[in-house]
């Protein structure tokens, strides 16, 4: 056998055993990839902030940030944002930053083992850290009376909705769901990834299976008859490919709202167009019903279309 082929199949005999190895050690483990410390903070956007502490049902101290609405703009609701597997709080700030302008105070968290909050990610315990958000917001003063958002991004997302499934009690708080580059089934997306490189094409059957799916979102959406659901999601999209997001929208019961966009993974609102569809939507979020072509204003019903 030549070299170069002896060393191709020892690079993935390599990978194949470290995959396994991860995987005995808590499959739901491969599914985070946090990132310790604090970067920066809102402060460095101009953005009002406050750093605030949660604490779970098990104990451990989460770290977020509050964002109040921009002074002297009338308060429109709160947006609880749950950001994506990597990194932390600061690299997920782009996802909300933009909407404290817009009369939208905002509660970001890290998960256990993100950041500065204490722990490490595993499920099904970082369903307890959305439940910790939850119950900060029951408490908040500045947050009752107000319209209560949920914006979850990727895996922030594909959690929401399976905690928002086994809470019906929690999901009545909710206004309306904005759904972005969430991912319908964890272990199709590891699948596609393994699939985009020539190392690792040749297993990326045995390898998905590696990857825990009983809680992925597409085993769950059903459950979610109300509120109203904005799904984003973008074409160009290399970590959750199209088909799977339109997969998730597709089981996802009415009112529902598919939006497809451009750019990268959970990129959105980097484009101004995709923050006023967001916005036209947490106006009427019954009514709205998203961009008919990528290139139209976004389309907003007239008064006697609505019943």
């Amino acid at each position: 056998m030549k070299p170069t082929m002896r060393t191709f199949f020892e690079c993935l005999r390599c990978l194949a055993l470290g995959m396994l190895l991860l995987g005995l050690g808590g499959c739901s483990s491969l599914l985070f990839f946090p990132e310790r410390g604090q970067p920066f903070t809102p402060e460095r956007a101009k953005l009002e902030y406050r750093d605030v502490t949660l604490t779970t049902a098990d104990g451990v101290r989460l770290h977020g940030w509050w964002l109040p609405a921009k002074a002297g703009v009338a308060v429109k609701g709160t947006v609880l944002h749950l950001h994506g597997n990597g990194g932390n709080l600061a690299g997920h700030l782009g996802g909300s930053y933009w909407l404290p302008e817009q009369g939208y105070q905002v509660l970001m968290i890290d998960y256990r083992g993100y950041g500065l909050s204490q722990g490490a990610p595993s499920l099904p315990a970082v369903y307890q850290d959305i439940a910790a958000a939850m119950a900060w917001l029951q408490a908040a003063p500045e947050v009752q009376g107000k319209p209560l958002v949920l914006l979850g991004q990727s895996l922030g997302g594909a959690m929401a909705i399976h905690y928002l499934a086994e809470h019906p009690e929690q999901r009545q708080r909710f206004s309306a769901l904005v759904f972005d580059g969430v991912p319908a089934s964890y272990r199709d997306v590891g699948r596609f990834a393994l699939s985009t490189s020539w190392l690792t094409w040749p297993l990326q059957v045995p390898l998905s299976w590696l990857v825990p799916d009983g809680d992925s979102a597409i085993r769950s959406i059903e459950q979610l008859q109300s509120p109203p659901k904005l799904f984003f999601q973008s074409i160009d999209d290399q970590l959750v490919p199209m088909a799977n997001g339109i997969r998730l929208y597709q089981h996802a019961p009415v009112p529902r709202v598919l939006q497809l966009t451009r750019g990268g993974h959970v990129q959105t609102f980097a484009d101004p167009t995709w923050r006023e569809v967001m916005l036209r939507f947490l106006d009427d979020p019954t009514h709205f019903n998203g961009l008919r072509r990528l290139a139209e204003v976004p389309n907003y019903p007239d008064e006697n279309t609505k019943q």
